[in-house]
């Protein structure tokens, strides 16, 4: 895979999980990375730490992608240090796991407000401010595919996102940017136990063909392609990350 020496990259959400495993893969790469948290420092510090120590430039920035206010600073901020955005990761997320009955007005909003319109206005930034040639990679998730009760305000926000992003292709085409989702299927994160017992674990690990969970690295492994330019001609798509979930 080529590198991405002298591309400067936004990963959202960046301080733990998925996205932690992203920002190092894009550094290790090449790319020098902004290590977006919302609220933990010294976490974020941390994957700096490490981007650091594989010889590539990082820094940390705070904002809550829920906020326009917010990601609009994350930009400004990042063009004022870097000079530039190429590639941008939305996966930022906040996930609930509650039968509708139960679902909350609060927590409605707070869940449309990070996983859509965090996605949503984080692609406009983009769109305003990126390079041509640049890459944008959203996430959803596989369970949109599936019916799994307690997850319908989590997939309707996953859905919401697959459709942005198709929407987006022609909009962002005419700068050569391209616009992908990628769609993990059940890996082993600290959010992805949130609120799970180990039967419930063991049982979505074995709905993979591969009769296990995913791991971060292999998540991380396809956004490093799509952030490629070998993936130059891949926009519009959405990746299923999963093992062979069905």
């Amino acid at each position: 895979m080529a590198g991405l020496e002298g591309k400067v990259a936004i990963v959202t959400g960046a301080s733990r999980g998925i996205s932690r495993a992203i920002a190092l893969k894009l550094a290790s790469n090449g790319a020098s990375v902004v290590v977006n948290y919302a609220s933990n420092a010294d976490k974020a510090q941390a994957v700096v730490a490490e981007i650091t120590k594989l010889g590539s430039q990082a820094i940390s920035l705070p904002a809550d992608v829920s906020q326009v206010a917010d990601i609009q600073g994350l930009f400004e901020q990042t063009i004022a240090h870097f000079g530039k955005v190429d590639i941008l990761v939305n996966n930022a997320a906040v996930i609930l796991y509650k039968p509708i009955i139960e679902v909350t007005e609060a927590e409605f909003d707070k869940i449309i407000a990070t996983n859509i319109k965090g996605t949503y206005f984080a692609c406009q930034q983009a769109a305003l401010h990126m390079a041509n040639g640049g890459r944008i990679i959203n996430f959803s998730s596989t369970t949109t595919a599936l019916m799994l009760p307690t997850y319908s305000a989590y997939v309707a926000t996953k859905g919401a996102v697959e459709q942005i992003t198709r929407a987006l292709t022609k909009e962002l085409g005419a700068k050569e940017i391209t616009i992908n989702t990628v769609s993990p299927g059940p890996t082993d994160t600290e959010l992805f136990r949130q609120g799970k017992t180990e039967a419930q674990i063991n049982h979505l690990a074995q709905m993979a063909a591969l009769g296990r969970l995913g791991e971060v690295q292999e998540i991380a492994d396809v956004v490093a392609f799509l952030a490629s330019d070998e993936a130059r001609w891949i926009t519009g798509q959405n990746i299923r990350v999963n093992g062979g979930v069905a």
